[in-house]
């Protein structure tokens, strides 16, 4: 930025100004202008370019239509302009924009967004929520503010984890909550369109209003198809009690195809009668018009326009004009250059421009205030803001939430415009009612649900009546004391008649009575002496273990148990008996895969017998309530509120399927000593999805930190049965849930079993495939027969290795297999890269074919001339491992013609060519020279029609077996081919050269061989000296020929 240069010139121009004065007067007043200049020139100020600072603009600009009508770059320019512009901020940093496109599929999202590191200094997006956590951990690392408008996330609410991350938006989850608690309708609905950003934002806004406690039913995806429609609204009506539906998809207002084909649909179907409430979820991120703006799809479509009657828009309230009315603004002003109808922008384009202008003003603030511009500081000072964006009002509290005012607005089925009818104060969180009331198709909205789902720290049992909840409750206490009063009266009758009909005294002498001595027993019909031992288990004071057919409690037995531990314990806790150690290692399941508590009362045997037992580990203490860990290690008896906290840790390890604690990262030792020292209140985090709602209250009620909060386990039962719907449980229901459950576990067995099956028929048509062509392979799985099929014209390619008899005569069996593998290895690499068809291979032969089994014109004989140069070239650096120093030379020809092909034999059936273009390839082949591809007269002929750039030479006439004499050529390369190829062997005197190794190569690796065995046998000999001379005795001497024996 340049600071202060119109002073400067206005003073050049009065100083060049013509002087029409001469004469001393003239020099003086010369003087005088110089003076002033110098003196103009130091109280300018000085020249400052500011820094960079470049917003990269993310989001699926050109993949989505409808994205791409925000016109992001239009937007950014105009932010930009004004920013640079705005005298009120003091940035000191000069202010650029790039557009960076986001990819529509997730799975290539977050690699792009890690491509425009180095493009941009912070970001505006993501747009798509499925990776805004990746990016947010990205920015931290990068030192980069990342400013979303469409992260929904609740994760990234943790500033400590995400410090560089920052709404420009109030949450849009906060703002449906506010609406959902006003109405009180707890229970929603969720569904998307089939594009990747709309089901990634389906998931989270599902998992996020699950994080709040309400009960999401379902999270649907459908297409623009009718069926994949009516599925989806199927299985919303089949649902419980859905009240909400959150549409995840572009807005039928904007151009959103999926939601106008939605509305439809559900109007059809009587589900726009009242029943529910849809509500558009992109509305949320921008403000849409609504102030004398009529719509024309609701004017030309009456079914969406009387659907649309159902429909409760909630967007940014846009103030004192609409969007439309600012962008006509600005384009008379002449800050948006395209001649566009406002009507044909998005109003996301309002929401860019604010994002933008956010950052501006979090940059002033803290340029204010420390000087600093740093990601960190930026999202830092981003609070208590408060500015004018694009048409509205933008304002942050002191912890950097968006608290900018919503509308609510609806219509009915006789309009096509939009009105206000409430307010949605975010700073509050609260709904202002405005002029016009709601009008909900019937009269009425959806009936509400229980206001517990929105107390915190409260059980909801579904919204039951409390007044109809009594009344049952009295009715059945009624029938059941008149029950239990006309059994007593039966039973007293009996007892009186058996009184009076039957004897009422018993005699008894002393030989009626048999006294046993309790230390003498029977044991096989004989008598036995009893003696009482303590075992080592209680001694020790380590619990028995009981053996079970099915094992302890584990993660694979979660699934398929009748888990009713809380049956068990209460039947303990009925007869004042605390277990004291309850743990899933306490919980076993039998064959019949029936879950049985074990150890109970083996602390009340302990403290009887006055025993004293072992420490227990970190790892068994996990389950022991915060009260017990804290008390002194006399206390082990336990209590009724301790079982019920390990009840709740039972209940994390069946939810999470995991072990206790399993989320923190922790050792055992330091989790205790968190759970005796609070405050914080340290217990597991169980992640909303994992459960529904209920399960978590209630779990999370079991671990209260004071024991008097638990519910016993009565309170506990009530609550299963509530789950269950008020379903008893009898002997033939545990029979029927057993046989499901076997059921289940055989059905699970036959989809392993069958996928299994697959892989190995999927493997098994892959090999196939590898041995035959694909449509031959087919035919053969039908149990078709391969009828023999003529094609007229096809190239052909053989080659073979110069010298493999030699080779195969130097080498042992095994290294002329690796050398053939490895070179046929990388053939098989090159040709699949090329429209041909690897024939076979026979010893050294190497046959490949274009043109069938699948047509390709007269592209054939290219495809094979650019094969035949590409092994050519690869041949040329190949290495035999064994003989790394003799070059590997290949004789090549190629010849076009007609041949026939077809399937012989049934025992590894084999695709075979036959006619005399066969035999014409293998004879140019075998009449080439090494490092040379041998080229017919008809494949040079159909490479020339081709006009590819093939560059072929003459070799003159070749006598060729069976054929006589004909005109052969070379390929020597082709325009464009630059990989290197090896020279080939230089011709002799007698004008031939050898077909085999050459004498110099045979002799090097003869003479390279015997140095290796040298090498090997040296140290094998001097080792065996080494032994020999450690045997000698001292009088002992080796005598070497020509030495004299010494005295």
């Amino acid at each position: 930025m340049f600071l202060g240069p119109w002073p400067f010139s206005h003073l050049m121009l009065w100083f060049v100004a013509p002087r029409r004065q001469q004469g001393n007067h003239g020099l003086a007043s010369f003087k005088l202008r110089w003076c002033l200049c110098l003196l103009a020139l130091t109280s300018l100020p000085q020249q400052v370019w500011a820094p960079l600072y470049k917003i990269g603009v993310v989001g699926p600009w050109t993949c989505d239509p409808l994205f791409s009508k925000a016109l992001p770059e239009v937007a950014a320019r105009l932010a930009i302009e004004r920013i640079n512009r705005d005298s009120s901020l003091d940035l000191g940093y000069s202010f650029k924009y790039v557009i960076l496109n986001e990819d529509c599929q997730t799975s290539r999202d977050l690699a792009s967004f890690i491509s425009h590191h180095q493009m941009a200094s912070g970001f505006i997006g993501p747009a798509n929520p499925g990776y805004c956590e990746a990016a947010s951990l990205l920015g931290n690392s990068w030192d980069k503010g990342i400013f979303s408008w469409a992260c929904v996330n609740y994760e990234l609410d943790n500033k400590n984890s995400h410090p560089t991350f920052s709404r420009t938006l109030p949450s849009p989850i906060r703002v449906l909550v506010t609406v959902m608690k006003y109405f009180q309708w707890a229970h929603a609905g969720v569904i998307s369109s089939d594009e990747d950003i709309w089901v990634h934002t389906a998931n989270r806004v599902a998992g996020a209003l699950r994080s709040h406690g309400l009960p999401v039913g379902v999270v649907l995806t459908t297409g623009q198809d009718s069926q994949s429609i009516q599925k989806a609204l199927q299985r919303i009506r089949q649902a419980d009690r859905i009240c909400m539906i959150i549409m995840c998809m572009h807005s039928a207002l904007i151009g959103g195809e999926t939601q106008t084909l939605l509305l439809e649909w559900a109007h059809d179907l009587k589900m726009t009668d009242g029943t529910y409430v849809f509500v558009p979820y992109d509305a949320l991120l921008y403000s849409l018009p609504y102030k004398h703006t009529p719509y024309q799809v609701l004017r030309n479509n009456p079914k969406l326009r009387e659907a649309y009657d159902a429909v409760l828009t909630i967007t940014v309230e846009s103030q004192e004009k609409t969007f439309y009315q600012a962008f006509t603004e600005a384009a008379a002003r002449g800050e948006i250059p395209e001649k566009l109808e406002s009507d044909q922008v998005s109003p996301l384009f309002g929401t860019i421009y604010n994002s933008i202008y956010f950052i501006a003003q979090a940059m002033n603030n803290a340029m204010k205030e420390n000087g600093r511009a740093s990601a960190a500081s930026l999202v830092q000072h981003s609070r208590n803001m408060q500015f004018y964006g694009f048409n509205q009002l933008i304002r942050t509290d002191s912890n950097g939430n968006g608290i900018s005012e919503y509308v609510i607005l609806d219509t009915n089925w006789k309009e096509w415009e939009l009105h206000s009818t409430y307010t949605v104060d975010m700073e509050m969180e609260l709904l202002r009612f405005g002029e016009t009331p709601i009008h909900f198709p019937g009269g009425r909205p959806p009936r509400a649900d229980a206001k517990c789902w929105f107390a915190e720290g409260k059980i909801c049992r579904g919204g039951i009546n409390p007044a109809f909840a009594v009344m049952v409750c009295l009715a059945l206490l009624i029938a059941l004391l008149s029950i239990n009063g006309f059994a007593y009266f039966i039973r007293r009758r009996i007892n009186k008649i058996q009184l009076i009909k039957g004897p009422n005294r018993i005699l008894l002498t002393s030989e009626d009575v048999t006294f046993i001595n309790p230390h003498f027993g029977s044991k096989r019909g004989s008598r036995a002496s009893v003696s009482f031992q303590i075992t080592s288990e209680v001694q020790s004071g380590r619990s028995p273990r009981l053996s079970f057919s099915s094992g302890s409690l584990t993660p694979a037995t979660y699934e398929n148990s009748n888990i009713a531990i809380y049956e068990g314990m209460k039947y303990l806790h009925h007869r004042e008996f605390a277990h004291g150690r309850l743990k899933s290692r306490n919980c076993v399941v039998d064959g019949r895969f029936v879950l049985k508590v074990t150890d109970y009362g083996f602390n009340d045997i302990l403290a009887v017998l006055r025993l004293s037992q072992e420490e227990p580990s970190a790892e068994e203490l996990l389950w022991t309530a915060p009260e017990l860990l804290r008390g002194p290690k006399g206390s082990r008896l336990g209590s009724f509120a301790g079982d019920v906290y390990s009840f709740a840790i039972i209940m994390q390890e069946v939810i999470v399927q995991s072990t206790p604690f399993c989320m923190m990262d922790l050792p055992a030792k330091e989790i205790i000593e968190r759970l005796k020292k609070p405050p914080p209140v340290y217990r597991p985090v169980v992640p909303p999805e994992h459960a529904p709602p209920e399960c978590l209250q209630l779990m999370k009620q079991c671990w209260a930190e004071a024991a008097e909060q638990r519910p016993s386990f009565d309170e506990i039962f009530d609550q299963f049965k509530t789950f269950n719907k008020g379903k008893k449980t009898n002997i033939i229901d545990s029979m029927l849930q057993m046989l499901e459950q076997y059921s289940s576990n055989l059905e699970d067995l036959i989809r392993e079993r069958t996928e299994e099956l697959e892989i190995e028929k999927q493997k098994t048509e892959k090999l196939l495939t590898q041995m035959l062509p694909p449509s031959v392979a087919e035919s053969l799985k039908r149990g078709c027969t391969v009828e023999p099929e003529g094609f007229d014209l096809v190239t052909l390619y053989f080659s073979d290795i110069v010298g493999f008899t030699t080779i195969s005569a130097m080498s042992e069996p095994i290294e002329v297999v690796d050398l053939l593998n490895d070179l046929y290895t990388l053939f098989d690499a090159i040709i699949g890269s090329h429209d041909v068809y690897k024939v076979e291979t026979i010893g050294d032969a190497y046959m490949v074919a274009s043109g069938l089994p699948k047509r390709n014109g007269r592209r054939h004989a290219a495809e094979i001339a650019n094969m035949s140069l590409d092994i050519l070239s690869s041949v040329g650096t190949f290495k035999m491992r064994h003989m790394p120093e003799v070059p590997v030379r290949i004789r090549i020809g190629l010849h076009s013609g007609p041949v026939v092909a077809g399937v012989v034999g049934l025992t590894m059936p084999r695709y075979c060519l036959f006619g005399d273009t066969v035999n014409t390839a293998s004879r140019m082949e075998s009449t080439g020279l090494p490092y040379r591809i041998h080229v017919s007269h008809s494949t040079v002929t159909i490479l020339q029609t081709l006009s590819e750039g093939y560059e072929v030479e003459l070799r003159g006439r070749t006598e060729l077996k069976g054929k006589g004499t004909e005109e052969t050529f070379w390929l020597v390369g082709k325009k464009g081919f630059t990989k290197p190829l090896p020279i080939p062997l230089q011709v002799g005197k007698d004008g031939e050269v050898g077909h085999g190794l050459q004498p110099v190569e045979i002799a090097a690796f003869q003479r390279r061989k015997a140095e290796r065995q040298l090498e090997q046998k040296v140290p094998r000999l001097e080792s065996s000296l080494g032994e020999a001379m450690e045997t000698l005795t001292p009088v002992q001497q080796i005598v070497l020929p020509g030495q004299e024996v010494s005295e």
